[in-house]
């Protein structure tokens, strides 16, 4: 088992050189703006998961998906030729959630701000119910009331 050091400048490595490769030397017309976001690399250096973003809708996200496996050949045969590593690990593509989560969480932001303002909105014109003074006061009794003896 590797260390998580190796691990993590070998996931860096391949990062950069997959990003590289895709800009300048794959020429599949598929492949649309990809991003590549994140690598993550097992604890035995065996497997690579490439983590990617496409700017589109569903349609070139597919498209661009068919792209990536398509040549998922030739980008591991540039990251074992780049790295030199004894053994290349495989390359697992996967779309990166983070866009879409950002988006819903972004929503719920705008959800929340809205339901502020209508709450400041009803809060501008009231008034509290009970008494104007809430808070109790000592009792002055009549009987006791200083002078009277």
């Amino acid at each position: 088992m590797a260390d998580v050091a190796r691990a993590r400048r070998l996931s860096g490595r391949i990062k950069q050189i997959v990003a590289t490769v895709i800009e300048r030397q794959i020429k599949d017309p598929r492949l649309g703006m990809v991003t590549i976001t994140d690598v993550r690399v097992t604890g035995d250096l065996h497997d690579a998961t490439v983590f990617y973003t496409v700017l589109g809708d569903d349609e070139d996200r597919a498209v661009s998906a068919a792209a990536l496996e398509s040549a998922k050949g030739v980008l591991r045969s540039e990251v074992g030729r780049q790295t030199g590593v004894r053994f290349t690990p495989t390359l697992t593509f996967a779309p990166d959630a983070l866009p879409d989560s950002a988006r819903q969480l972004e929503d719920l932001l705008a959800q929340a701000a809205a339901e502020d303002a209508k709450l400041e909105a009803a809060r501008r014109g009231a008034t509290p119910a009970g008494e104007a003074d809430p808070y109790r006061k000592p009792r002055i009794v009549e009987d006791d009331a200083p002078g009277d003896e």
